[in-house]
């Protein structure tokens, strides 16, 4: 690997930086709380060859919202799926727009 794409990696937000440690610390949950996002299936970390968790911003993001419905006393499990409803209306509404300005959608993965 070049120091050209080790240095590419600090802005993919999809690349596993985090261990479950540190994305709980800057996050200010436990990582109990990572791994119940993780059995609610709203985020899936990566392992690392020795099996450890590994998270990247993308998901970061995502459990910091989690967190902040926790944070006003909604359960975990529905925490998790008013995050993934809120991200299916943001897809549909980005393929809304792209579809009257003519332009043909681009498929997430996921979809």
């Amino acid at each position: 690997m070049t120091v050209e794409n080790s240095l590419s990696r600090l802005d993919d937000d999809d690349y596993p930086a985090y261990t479950m440690g540190r994305a709980a610390e800057m996050l200010g949950t436990t990582p109990a709380f990572l791994r119940a996002l993780g059995e609610a299936r709203l985020i899936t970390p990566l392992r690392s060859e020795g099996g450890h968790r590994r998270y990247s911003r993308y998901q970061l993001k995502i459990a910091a919202r989690a967190r902040e419905l926790v944070d006003q006393g909604t359960p975990v499990e529905a925490a998790c799926r008013i995050v993934i409803l809120e991200d299916q209306l943001e897809e549909a509404r980005r393929i809304n727009e792209e579809h009257r300005a003519g332009v043909e959608p681009r498929r997430t993965a996921d979809a």
